[in-house]
């Protein structure tokens, strides 16, 4: 399963008056790791929003595991675990460089048309999405 890694510092603006990640900004960070790899893929999001297909959140689970600071590297990995025609899940790891993992979850999607209704991916979506995800990452 591919994995894309996005790597980050903690913003000032990120953290809360006891100077540690205020949480829900793991929630951006899953956001921006999903914008990652459907870039990555080969099908930017707003390039699916083009073409008339919206991927809304319809759930998420996260676990905070340790604290991170104003300026610390984090990586978030992100893997698409599951894809079909009505939908996709996504995981995600945030590391600090040393490897111990900060938060981890996932994120629950349905596709949808521009007026919010639920449908089915296109086949050109769906391709772009199936191969990239079912290759083998790089190293």
């Amino acid at each position: 399963m591919r994995v894309v890694r996005t790597d980050l510092r903690v913003r000032y603006s990120e953290t809360d008056q006891m100077g540690i990640v205020y949480h829900a900004n793991y929630l951006v960070w899953f956001e921006i790791g999903r914008t990652e790899w459907c870039r990555a893929a080969g099908y930017p999001y707003a390039d699916m929003e083009r073409a008339g297909f919206f991927i809304p959140v319809t759930r998420i689970e996260g676990t905070f595991r340790r604290s991170s600071s104003y300026d610390d590297p984090i990586a978030i990995f992100t893997r698409m675990e599951r894809l079909s025609s009505r939908g996709c899940t996504f995981a995600y790891d945030i590391l600090s460089p040393d490897g111990a993992v900060l938060a981890d979850g996932s994120t629950q999607h349905i596709f949808t048309d521009a007026q919010g209704r639920a449908c089915r991916g296109s086949d050109e979506i769906l391709g772009a999405l199936e191969r990239f995800r079912s290759a083998e990452s790089p190293g």
